[in-house]
């Protein structure tokens, strides 16, 4: 078997922690299915997705090659990545902050639109970034076989995780956002978890000493 059990297993539970924790990704596809539907909630998926597969495309290109190579442009992607996230983590917690579960008031946007901006903001998530070109490389195995191919099935349970579980989010978003609009403890203890949670995984990033390995 070219990728062993525990590989997938190990890359799904990766996947399925930095689903959990709120990310770019999560807060437009909830304050999206909020405000337009789930129908609008599930166009943005599908670009989120899209952008799942160009990362994995690349990292089985290679990219993880690149960065190794040059670690000056990872250790800047990391950090302005942390920066991100403290930035969200702020947003959160400051005083007036707001749940990503909050109900607003968003323009509609055409299907187009609403593709275009899942794509991107999956593009620019520092966590799939990282996910990618430091934390995907550690599951391979040289005496397996051919390293890309098992970079594309790991990327590919990734995926399937990430799509599934954003897809739960937007189903039920319109759901959790009443439930903790009527109970405003909830909504504020939401917020804090939320933040809070950010800021660990931003300053973990930002710290964070291990470097992209190079492909075999």
């Amino acid at each position: 078997m070219l990728v062993s059990n525990e590989a997938l297993l190990g890359i799904a539970l990766v996947e399925l922690g930095l689903v959990i924790v709120p990310g770019p990704n999560m807060i437009y596809l909830v304050s999206r299915s909020i405000a337009q539907g789930r129908r609008a909630g599930l166009i943005s998926l599908a670009g989120v997705g899209i952008g799942f597969l160009v990362y994995l495309l690349a990292a089985s290109a290679g990219l993880a090659t690149l960065f190794a190579l040059v670690p000056e442009i990872y250790l800047t992607l990391k950090l302005a990545g942390a920066a991100y996230l403290l930035w969200l983590a702020w947003n959160a917690l400051r005083p007036g902050g707001t749940s990503v579960f909050a109900t607003q008031e968003l323009a509609p946007d055409r299907p187009r639109k609403l593709f275009g901006m899942g794509l991107l903001t999956c593009l620019l998530n520092p966590k799939i970034a990282i996910l990618y070109i430091s934390l995907l490389p550690q599951f391979l195995d040289p005496s397996r076989g051919h390293l890309g191919l098992q970079s594309l099935i790991l990327g590919l349970t990734q995926l399937t995780v990430g799509v599934v579980m954003n897809a739960v989010f937007v189903i039920t978003a319109g759901s959790v956002a009443v439930f903790l609009s009527r109970r405003p403890t909830w909504m504020r203890i939401h917020r804090y978890v939320m933040g809070t949670a950010l800021a660990v995984f931003a300053v973990r990033l930002a710290t964070d000493r291990a470097r992209p390995l190079a492909s075999h």
